[in-house]
């Protein structure tokens, strides 16, 4: 295979905080390193559709600090037949594309990996998903930006929960993973963290609270990730409320809050390491991988190990959790 002169970036499945960084970084290392680079609105579905246009470093000005993507996002039923894929190629190949850098979650490394093993071309992922839920990477783009949010946000409902003597449940997105409810829940000091990974025992849930009362608690917060198994915060909050009315009890869902704002520090340092080494990754005639950050090095995944439920719950932070909310 020759030089590769000519490739493009997109954005799939759910937006994170920091996607913007990582396509400037993409953009920039590929034309410092003299390549044509393309940008593909809304993931696969524009590729189906040939929404492709071509960008220049002025393209990703002032967007560093921009929450959400400027290539927009979507998820694409199309793409996920033979027919489909097929009309994504031939736009690719009407614009002379070589490569792809894809930039999302689990979904999007899926279809990377079937649509060049069809077709060809090399693709590289980048784990773009608050979820942190892809192997591969100890931290994806968005996760950091995800959990401070939840935590300010939880700061404040504190505030009022004190001065009410209110329980309150928060509901933080991970519909199949803790890892939002997991960290955000440490940091905000919550009575108890209910996530997926564990089953969730309402008995023993209302034992703490009592225990917590016991020990002249007049408030508390339940941090609950939407997939945990005892239904979600509301469904959690109105089991404990039917056998325990000692608080006022109040429900919070954050729901999209938590995907939206301006990236952290961390978060963009993460995306444009991320973005760089992915055009790198093309040029030296990689494919089919993820790349991620293990330990502050750069690693690459292939795309069939780098999905969901390959990575546990760390299970000295759920000790620590149940430690430090006594």
């Amino acid at each position: 295979m020759g030089k590769i002169k000519r490739i493009a970036v997109f954005t799939s499945g759910g937006d994170a905080p920091g996607m913007n960084a990582c396509i400037r970084a993409v953009v920039r290392t590929a034309i410092f390193n003299k390549l044509k680079v393309f940008g593909i609105y809304r993931g696969y579905e524009g590729m189906i559709d040939g929404d492709i246009i071509p960008m220049e470093s002025k393209s990703v000005g002032n967007i560093i600090q921009r929450g959400g993507t400027i290539l927009k996002t979507a998820r694409s039923e199309e793409f996920l037949t033979q027919k489909g894929r097929a009309k994504a190629y031939k736009n690719l190949k009407r614009f002379g594309i070589e490569g792809v850098v894809a930039i999302g979650g689990d979904g999007t490394c899926k279809g990377a990996n079937i649509f060049s093993r069809e077709h060809g071309i090399p693709f590289i992922g980048i784990p773009g998903t608050i979820d942190n839920d892809l192997a591969g990477t100890d931290f994806c783009i968005g996760y950091d930006t995800a959990i401070n949010t939840v935590v300010e946000a939880v700061d404040k409902i504190r505030d009022t929960a004190a001065s009410h003597n209110r329980l309150f449940f928060v509901e933080v997105m991970g519909r199949d993973a803790g890892f939002i409810a997991l960290r955000s829940g440490i940091a905000s000091g919550a009575e108890a963290i209910l996530v997926p990974e564990t089953k969730t025992y309402i008995p023993e849930l209302i034992a703490k609270l009592q225990n917590g009362i016991r020990a002249n608690k007049t408030s508390g917060i339940i941090i609950v990730a939407e997939g945990d198994d005892g239904g979600g915060a509301y469904k959690v909050a109105q089991k404990v409320k039917e056998k325990f009315n000692y608080f006022d009890t109040r429900v919070v869902v954050l729901g999209h809050i938590q995907r939206g704002g301006s990236p952290t520090a961390m978060d963009r340092v993460r995306a444009s390491r991320m973005g760089h080494e992915a055009v790198q990754a093309l040029i030296e005639g990689r494919k089919n991988e993820m790349v991620g950050i293990v330990k502050g090095q750069i690693t690459f995944t292939p795309f069939e190990n780098a999905t969901k439920h390959h990575i546990e719950i760390n299970q000295e932070l759920l000790n620590l959790a149940e430690v430090l909310s006594i």
